[in-house]
């Protein structure tokens, strides 16, 4: 152990760090690095090692192995929660809690091509069919314009949220997404995602009528007034979340159970709070996937997908791009047949 660090205990260091990190990461990543590093802290203790200064290599690959034989964990969770204990152990080393060699000795666990890449997606008839639902028997409710604004939009939930009444522009026909994390709406990244969103003549006329009859005329606690609005202020993002597991459960847009289930006994079907138990329904993550992929097989070019989804080219590629490399190669020949 080097003699010149000072000693800090485990969850002492973690309260630290967490309070260190708040200026510079969002809320929600603010809370997976607390989550995943309690896990951490928790077998620090029962290992008894109270003073991180004592933290080896041999102790991380440990930890690494005792993750790994959970049989509960994939190998990308595996994967992604040793790689925020090296995150955490470079911020360690940074204040002298730690061996300056230890970041160097976690080795983050390989995965194959395609392990991180989940293909989950809202297929574009599927969000056809939820939205023509909503837009009859649910027009212009706040489901129905967040549903609206995540498939058409292309957007993260935390850039759906984050939108203004100032941020709408009717006669121009776009969005102005803003980072303002001052006032609890970032974005994913930064000033850097900040871009305007062009939108169709129809999703203008349903914010028209949106902000026109429905939207609550309510502030948010900066004194904001945004455009996903509730009676108690701005849309939550558990919120977002619950409208597209609710939506996306076949039985709640007029179409069969595919798990042959009946809706009146299914709690599912039934509870609100039960809808992500449904074999069906999907995070917002998916519906964004879908749409992404969607403009894709219309043969939108890549660069355009990306910057009005606020993506890189790679990661689209890697993560959301649900194409099959079939569908890849007959876009391309369309192209090539015309040189």
């Amino acid at each position: 152990m080097h003699t010149d660090l000072k000693p800090i205990e485990p969850r002492k260091a973690l309260e630290l760090y967490l309070d260190d990190r708040r200026g510079d990461l969002a809320d929600w990543t603010l809370r997976s690095h607390r989550s995943r590093l309690s896990t951490f802290i928790d077998w620090c203790e029962e290992e008894r090692i109270g003073n991180l200064n004592e933290l080896t290599g041999r102790d991380i690959h440990r930890y690494k192995v005792w993750r790994r034989n959970d049989g509960d964990l994939s190998k990308v969770t595996v994967k992604t929660q040793i790689d925020t204990v090296r995150v955490f152990a470079k911020w360690l080393a940074s204040i002298e809690g730690c061996d300056p060699e230890l970041p160097a000795k976690i080795k983050s666990p390989s995965l194959a091509k395609g392990e991180n890449a989940r293909s989950v997606e809202l297929h574009s008839d599927e969000a056809t069919k939820i939205l023509t639902y909503l837009e009859k028997y649910h027009y212009c409710t706040l489901p129905h314009v967040t549903l609206s604004l995540l498939w058409h939009g292309l957007m993260r939930r935390g850039a759906v949220r984050a939108i203004d009444l100032r941020d709408y522009y009717p006669d121009e026909q776009y969005l102005d997404l803003k980072h303002r994390p001052e006032s609890d709406t970032p974005l994913k990244n930064g000033t850097g995602g900040e871009r305007p969103i062009a939108v169709s003549e129809s999703v203008c006329e349903l914010l028209d009528d949106w902000v026109a009859d429905k939207r609550p005329n309510s502030t948010d606690e900066y004194g904001r007034k945004p455009l996903l609005a509730t009676s108690q202020g701005r849309i939550h993002l558990t919120t977002i979340q619950q409208y597209v597991y609710m939506w996306s459960r076949p039985c709640k847009y007029g179409a069969d159970c595919p798990h042959d289930r009946d809706p009146d006994d299914c709690s599912s079907a039934n509870e609100r709070y039960s809808a992500s138990e449904c074999p069906s329904s999907i995070s917002p993550h998916a519906v964004r996937r879908g749409s992404i992929t969607h403009w894709l097989r219309e043969e939108i070019p890549q660069p355009v997908v990306s910057d009005r989804a606020d993506v890189s080219a790679d990661v689209l590629d890697a993560h959301y791009d649900e194409r099959t490399s079939l569908e890849k190669m007959e876009q391309r020949r369309k192209f090539l047949d015309n040189i």
